[in-house]
């Protein structure tokens, strides 16, 4: 529902957000700052995908987990298709997505996301309090094979 919502309002207020832009300093003007922001997003998700892919490439010949050069490629990604799609307001936000200051931020927004998304609490078998409740002390009663 969420993005089929996302999908029909964006186009509405780039168009809302170009309209108003270009009342205020003209269509050359903002055809101008349309093309310099392409420009720049361009050169931005180059540069950073570049750093991102060092950084990956280091993390994982020192043996340990890249998981935050991970994170900071589909950042980088994410915010490259943002910039790539014409309009001032998917530029900030592909921007905040790309910047190496404000990636921190996007980071932790998309941590917690997956963490509420992906991470799910196993349930434990147990008599007391049906099949979703822990065992005692959080374990898990079974009988060991040899």
């Amino acid at each position: 529902m969420f993005v089929l919502v996302g999908l029909v309002l964006t186009p509405i207020i780039e168009i809302a957000v170009l309209i108003a832009v270009g009342k205020t300093i003209g269509l050359g003007w903002t055809i101008l700052a349309l093309l310099l922001l392409t420009v720049l997003g361009t050169w931005l998700v180059r540069r950073e995908g570049a750093r991102t892919w060092k950084s990956l490439r280091e993390a994982s010949e020192t043996g340990r987990m890249p998981s935050r050069e991970i994170a900071d490629g589909a950042l980088v990604l994410i915010g490259g298709a943002f910039l790539l799609l014409p309009g001032f307001v998917s530029d900030v936000i592909g921007l905040f997505f790309v910047l190496p200051f404000t990636r921190v931020f996007a980071r932790r927004i998309l941590e917690a996301f997956v963490a509420s998304r992906v991470l799910v609490r196993m349930p434990f078998p147990s008599g007391h309090g049906g099949p979703s409740s822990p065992g005692a002390q959080g374990t898990i009663r079974g009988e060991v094979v040899d």
